[in-house]
């Protein structure tokens, strides 16, 4: 198993630098400069190509990739045309935020979504079934930026429960204050985020427990007396958790992507915002590091899964 992940691992370097190149290109191919907003709509041409030429702009393609991965080997992502940082700064300042908020939605997802797929497979037919498909088909159907907003208005606005944006409070101090804080501010989102991302695991752990339910296996076990509490546990929660665990390693790499309506409709700052930002101000630095992070996560999360499911079902082995 390890030699597969070696494997796979060292594939991935040449899938990063072919996703680096297009990247690369598909950045310096957009409409417009990240200078000519950023400065003022009416700045003088002559000031914006000195600023296009010292930034090396004007280089052919081939020799800003390469200027861009010799400095990446040195761990320098280039300066950020539109907030004046290090691009490695941002996303570390980004990150910190998306990860607790990733953490949060992954956590509240699965305590939501396992209970009811099970209970609603176990009482197949029955209104509690019938409540949660319900549920399950009213969520899928509303889009997500609609439940955000409705989120905010009844609890941020309406009751005035939870804060409606930002990341921590700017009047806290204190290191307890600051983190009381955080979770304030990333219960909302990440309520909002579990209850929309329990759809689809309720879904596909619901008709897996049904089919397990029907199957020779748990038919042969309950005429040698086995008692319905211990097939459930031993057997059919088991198997039926494996559709859920293949796709579990997409989901967390997901969420560290940070979510792009989410953080724009609660101004939340952190990766999807920070990404959004970028295309709109032409900040090519930072476009091109996210989306290169973004591909490696996704990679990271194919070999995730296929660990998760083999440490779920030990019939599956990576080979």
């Amino acid at each position: 198993m390890w030699k597969t992940i070696l494997r796979r691992i060292l594939i991935m370097i040449p899938e990063l630098v072919v996703l680096s190149i297009l990247v690369f290109l598909l950045a310096k191919a957009m409409p417009g400069d990240p200078f000519t907003g950023s400065i003022n709509p009416r700045a003088d041409p002559a000031q914006i190509h000195h600023l296009m030429k010292i930034n090396g702009l004007y280089d052919p393609w081939y020799q800003q990739y390469w200027n861009w991965v010799v400095h990446l080997f040195r761990g320098d992502l280039g300066m950020s045309y539109e907030y004046q940082e290090p691009v490695v700064d941002l996303i570390k300042q980004r990150g910190t935020n998306t990860l607790w908020l990733a953490v949060f939605t992954m956590i509240l997802t699965y305590v939501i979504a396992l209970p009811l797929g099970i209970y609603a497979g176990r009482r197949e037919g029955k209104w509690q079934d019938t409540l949660i498909r319900v549920y399950t088909y009213v969520t899928m159907s509303i889009p997500f930026f609609v439940v955000l907003v409705i989120g905010i208005w009844i609890f941020g606005y309406g009751l005035n429960i939870f804060p409606t944006s930002g990341s921590v409070s700017s009047s806290v101090s204190g290191l307890g204050a600051t983190w009381l804080s955080r979770l304030g501010h990333i219960i909302l989102p990440g309520l909002l985020g579990a209850l929309f991302g329990t759809v689809n695991i309720v879904q596909y752990l619901r008709s897996e427990v049904i089919d397990a339910k029907h199957s020779d296996y748990v038919r042969t076990a309950r005429s040698k007396g086995v008692p319905i509490k211990d097939i459930y546990k031993h057997h059919i929660f088991r198997n039926s958790l494996l559709p859920i665990a293949a796709f579990a390693g997409y989901s967390i790499t997901g969420l560290l992507g940070g979510s792009i309506f989410t953080e724009m409709v609660f101004s939340y700052p952190g990766m999807g915002l920070l990404f959004l930002n970028a295309i709109n101000y032409r900040d090519y630095t930072v476009i091109t590091a996210l989306v290169l992070l973004y591909g490696l996560l996704n990679l990271l999360g194919t070999l995730l899964s296929d660990i998760i499911l083999s440490v779920v079902d030990p019939r599956v082995r990576v080979e």
